[in-house]
C-alpha cells in the first residue's frame, strides 16, 4: 500500500507539473490578484510532501527505484511547456549563440546593432502594427508573454522602427554571467545551433537534475544513510520548476558544489577544490559553500579553487578586460543590497546600510563556526547550515538561489530545511513584503522547533548553553596559547 500510494503520489505531482507548465498563462504579478500558477505551486508542495513522507516506510530497494521514476516523471513533465516565471534562459541562448560566432558575451549588450546580425525570430520577434494583436494605435507594439519592448539603440537600422522586441531581459545592459555558466551556455548552443528555443537549457536541467539525483544515492549508500532521502532533492518542485522548467543555470551551480563537496569528503581535496572554483565561476554565490570545506589543510582548497576560477577566466580577460565584472555591480545596487532594503528581515528596524552590516555579521560568524566545527570527512550538516543561515539572512526574491541549499538537506535528512526554498518560492510569487516576512520568520520558527526536538530531551538547555561554551573554548585555547608562548619564551 505504501509503494501503491507513493506512485499514486508521483503520478499527480507530474500530472499538475504538466499542467502548470503546459496550460497555465506565463506568471505576471497583478497587484491584488494571486495567479493560478500560486495554487498550482502550493499544490506541487503538498502533493512532494505527501510522497515524500509515503516513501519513508516503503523498503529500501523499492524506495530506490522510485526515487529515480520520480526524478524522470517529474522532471520530465517539467518540460511540458517554456519557463513560466522566469526569461533567464533566452538570455543563455542568447550568450552562447553569441560566443559560436567567436564574440565575447561582455564586449556588446544584447540591443547592441553590431550584433544584429545574429538575432533569431524567437529571440527579436518582429513588432506588430496592425490587426488583431496590436494595440489599435497604429504604432508598433510588442506582443507577447515573454516579449520586452527596448528602444532602438544608436546605430541600428532605421527600418527595424523605433522599438525593438526580444525575450532577454535587461537587452540594453551586458551578462552578468561568469566563465563556467558562459562556457555551458556556448556547449549547448553548439549542439542544437540558435533556432531551437527553451528546450535546450530544459533537457540540459533535467539531465544535470538526474546526475545530482544519482550521486546523492550513491553518496547516502556509501556513508550508511538513508537513500530514500535522495527524494528531496528528485522530487523536489524547486528543482523540477526552477532547475528545469524555468532552466536556471544555479541548478549547474548546486551540482558541481555537491560535487565538490563529495571529493572533499573523500579525500580528494584538489579536486574538490577545482570542483569548488568551477561552481563559484557559475554564478559566485557558490563561495559560502566554501567554509564548511576548508577544515584541515585549508590552502590547499583556498589554492585549487583560486586557480581554477581564474583560469575559466582568462579567455574571456583577455577579450574583454574588466567589461568580464559585466552587469553585476548594477544588478546589486538594482536588487537593493547595496543599500539594505533587500533585506526584508531588517529593513523595517533598520535603514541605509545597517541591514547590510547586520547580515554581513551573521554570515561571518556563521563561516567561522561551520569552518572550526565542521569535520571535512563530514561536511554536510555545515554546509546545510552555511547555506540554509546565508538564505534566511539574505532573502533574496528568487527561490533558485535555494537549489544550492537541496543537495545537503538530502544528505542530512534534515528535510524541514526545504520551507527555506518554499519561503522564497512565496516570495517571488506573491508581491507581498509583509507576507514574505511572515513566511520567513516562521520558516525560522518552524526549523529550529524541529531541530530542538531532534536534539531530544534538554535541546533547549544545550542550545541556549551552546554560546558560552563556545566563548568558553575561545577562552580557554586563547589562555593555552598564552601559557605556550610564556613558556617557549622562558
Amino acid at each position: 500500500m505504501r509503494i501503491f500510494l507513493t506512485i499514486v503520489l508521483l503520478l499527480a505531482s507530474a500530472a499538475v507539473t504538466a499542467v502548470s507548465t503546459a496550460a497555465l498563462p506565463f506568471y505576471w504579478d497583478k497587484s491584488g490578484e494571486i495567479e493560478p500558477l500560486v495554487w498550482f505551486t502550493l499544490a506541487l508542495w503538498i502533493l512532494f510532501a505527501l510522497a515524500y513522507f509515503a516513501l519513508r516506510k516503503v523498503p529500501k530497494r523499492a524506495a530506490i527505484v522510485l526515487v529515480i521514476a520520480g526524478s524522470v516523471a517529474i522532471g520530465g513533465a517539467a518540460m511540458a511547456g517554456p519557463p513560466n516565471t522566469s526569461t533567464d534562459s533566452a538570455r543563455y541562448a542568447w550568450d552562447g549563440i553569441v560566443q559560436n560566432a567567436g564574440i565575447s558575451p561582455y564586449e556588446y549588450v544584447p540591443a547592441d546593432p553590431e550584433l544584429a546580425h545574429l538575432r533569431t525570430d524567437w529571440l527579436f520577434p518582429e513588432p506588430v502594427t496592425d490587426g488583431d494583436a496590436g494595440d489599435g494605435t497604429g504604432e508598433p507594439d510588442c506582443v507577447g508573454d515573454r516579449i520586452m519592448t527596448v528602444e532602438v539603440l544608436p546605430g541600428e537600422d532605421p527600418a527595424t522602427g523605433p522599438i525593438l522586441c526580444t525575450t532577454i531581459n535587461r537587452a540594453t545592459v551586458p551578462t552578468i554571467y561568469p566563465p563556467t555558466s558562459e562556457l555551458f551556455f556556448a556547449g549547448v548552443r553548439a549542439l542544437t545551433g540558435p533556432d531551437p528555443q527553451y528546450m535546450p537549457m530544459q533537457v540540459a536541467g533535467l539531465l544535470i537534475s538526474l546526475g545530482v539525483t544519482g550521486l546523492l544515492l550513491r553518496t547516502l549508500i556509501a556513508t550508511g544513510r538513508d537513500p530514500r532521502w535522495a527524494a528531496l532533492w528528485g522530487w523536489s518542485p524547486l528543482v523540477a520548476t526552477e532547475g528545469v522548467t524555468n532552466s536556471h543555470i544555479d541548478i549547474l551551480g548546486a551540482a558541481l558544489l555537491f560535487g565538490a563537496t563529495v571529493l572533499v569528503a573523500s579525500g580528494r581535496r584538489w579536486g574538490g577544490s577545482i570542483a569548488l572554483g568551477a561552481a563559484i565561476a557559475v554564478k559566485l554565490i557558490p563561495v559560502i559553500g566554501a567554509p564548511a570545506l576548508l577544515g584541515k589543510q585549508p590552502w590547499k582548497i583556498i589554492l585549487g579553487s583560486i586557480a581554477a576560477f581564474l583560469l575559466l577566466y582568462v579567455p574571456y580577460i583577455l577579450a574583454s578586460g574588466v567589461g568580464v565584472l559585466g552587469y553585476l555591480p548594477g544588478y546589486l545596487s538594482e536588487e537593493g543590497y547595496e543599500s539594505g532594503s533587500r533585506f526584508i528581515l531588517l529593513s523595517p528596524f533598520f535603514d541605509g546600510l545597517v541591514p547590510v552590516i547586520i547580515v554581513a555579521a551573521v554570515i561571518a560568524i556563521t563561516a567561522g563556526l561551520v569552518w572550526w566545527k565542521t569535520d571535512p570527512a563530514n561536511p554536510w550538516l555545515g554546509q546545510l547550515v552555511m547555506i540554509g543561515v546565508v538564505m534566511l539572512a539574505v532573502t533574496p526574491r528568487y527561490p533558485w538561489y535555494a537549489l544550492l541549499l537541496v543537495p545537503f538537506v538530502a544528505m542530512t535528512g534534515r528535510w524541514e530545511w526545504m520551507a527555506v526554498p518554499l519561503a522564497l518560492t512565496e516570495r517571488l510569487l506573491i508581491p507581498s513584503a509583509d507576507l514574505a516576512r511572515a513566511f520567513v520568520w516562521t520558516t525560522i520558527a518552524f526549523i529550529v522547533a524541529v531541530t530542538i526536538r531532534r536534539m531530544g530531551p534538554g535541546g533547549t538547555r544545550r542550545i541556549l548553553g551552546a554560546v558560552p561554551r563556545t566563548i568558553g573554548m575561545y577562552r580557554n585555547r586563547k589562555k593555552a596559547g598564552s601559557q605556550l608562548k610564556t613558556v617557549t619564551e622562558r
